[in-house]
């Protein structure tokens, strides 16, 4: 009779768990997984995948805009949110099954229920049962976060967006990070009347300034306003169902949604880590060492829940690696430089390495190069908006340490691009390589 139940047992079917359950199972672990929502995670279920369709329908409204420059007439064109936020549903439920059937196919139980960890080798389902594991294996993500405001009910965060009844005609919200660009860009060529209010003066912390710089005043030309060292105190309900939002020191502001994006924390409260041990970070974050361990040898996590960097792919790494060292016999673990990140603003950015600031801080002496253009494609556009490429060279070997980009296309370009910074690829290799002419992509390697 077997020891444990269960070689594995995942708490948490989003990216990072899914993935650890399917390489553990084809290791030949007996692999189980509880999720207490739906299987996906956040990514797939209501986050970037969602969030992504949104944004490719949010983007016929700017080319319907400029179809008569190019000689098309449209007459009558008008948008249904409810087409558009059903079809996205309905995406959302097939890749749910498909990675439903991915947890089947590879014989992984799956438990539609929440779990809690009971002790170093124990987890408590919902229902009361209790299931031995030799490894428990923490994937549950993280959450939105809402501030402690006057009237907090009233508002709703990225769970809640992708399922508003009615386009909403006036939306504030807080928080500058790339959650607030990307639904601010969305709501805004859709139609709505935004405005973005903000503890600081400063959005897009983190990423290179040349590129928040350029974003902002874009979003303002297409209507998007700011309100900056302003937060949110009070969000008053009216008579007639809408908002008034009381925020910093100015005059109040109609809404019809407030959307509240000001971070998420690691989705672990109630999650019973003490009964292994375990102390949580001052973020609610799990510690652990480079091979996803936490204090207690049987306990590993992976993804938004520990103290590392959210991003989706990076849980995906950190799951594979995971269940490559404890049960392929092949021990690794995830390296974090060098990791790729877009938001999906309008227009997008993305970034790769180091942003200059950092590049000067670490190395001491680099060089930038910049392409400020006109994309093509914006030619025949009413807005002369422009695009803004910039390479961060380390001085002392001529590698580039950074890309930064702003302009159609711009994450579709940097993935690309992101192997010859990982790769350690100098400026003078790019200067070697043809340009692909016409395209915004030759820029990287025109810039002198």
């Amino acid at each position: 009779m077997a020891e444990f139940d269960y070689d594995l047992f995942v708490i948490g079917a989003g990216s990072g768990g899914v993935r650890a359950s399917r390489i553990a199972a084809s290791h030949g672990a007996r692999v189980a997984v509880a999720e207490e929502f739906r299987v996906g995670g956040t990514c797939v279920i209501r986050g970037c995948v969602p969030k992504k369709l949104l944004v490719y329908g949010s983007h016929f409204a700017h080319s319907l805009h400029d179809a008569a420059q190019y000689g098309w007439t449209i007459e009558g064109a008008t948008f249904d949110w409810a087409t558009l936020r059903d079809f996205v549903a309905s995406d959302v439920d097939r890749l749910e099954r498909a990675y439903t059937s991915t947890l089947n196919t590879n014989n992984v139980e799956h438990f539609a229920e929440r779990a809690v960890v009971a002790g170093p080798n124990t987890v408590r389902l919902a229902s009361g049962r209790e299931i031995s594991a030799k490894f428990i294996l923490i994937a549950v993500g993280a959450w939105p976060v809402m501030p402690e405001i006057v009237g907090a009910e009233h508002c709703i965060t990225s769970n809640e967006v992708f399922h508003l009844p009615e386009l909403p005609k006036r939306v504030v919200i807080q928080g500058a990070g790339y959650i607030a660009m990307e639904f601010a860009g969305i709501f805004n060529a859709l139609g709505s009347d935004v405005t973005v209010v903000n503890r600081s003066d400063v959005i897009l912390r983190g990423y290179d300034h040349d590129l928040t710089a350029r974003l902002q005043p874009i979003m303002e030309a297409r209507g998007v306003k700011f309100g900056f060292n302003r937060p949110i105190r009070e969000v008053q309900k009216l008579a007639d169902g809408s908002l008034l939002v009381h925020a910093g020191e100015g005059d109040p502001i109609p809404a019809d949604v407030v959307l509240v994006a000001t971070g998420r924390r690691p989705k672990t409260d109630g999650l019973g880590l003490e009964n292994a041990g375990i102390t949580l970070g001052k973020g609610g974050e799990i510690p652990v060492d480079a091979f996803s361990k936490t204090a207690c040898d049987s306990i590993y996590a992976v993804g938004d829940v520990t103290d590392r960097v959210q991003l989706t792919p990076i849980a995906i790494r950190e799951g594979h690696a995971f269940a490559d060292t404890v049960f392929g016999g092949k021990p690794r673990s995830t390296h974090y430089d060098a990791i790729p990140s877009a938001v999906f603003s309008q227009p997008p950015i993305a970034s790769v390495g180091l942003t200059e600031a950092d590049a000067r801080a670490q190395l001491g002496e680099v060089k930038v190069y910049t392409s400020d253009f006109r994309p093509m494609q914006n030619m025949f556009a009413t807005q002369a908006e422009r695009g803004f490429y910039k390479l961060v060279v380390d001085a002392g070997t001529d590698k580039v340490v950074g890309i930064h980009m702003i302009g159609p296309d711009a994450p579709e370009i940097l993935q690309a691009a992101a192997i010859a910074v990982k790769a350690g690829l100098t400026k003078a290799q790019f200067d070697d390589t043809i340009a692909l002419h016409p395209s915004m992509a030759e820029e990287l390697v025109l810039m002198r």
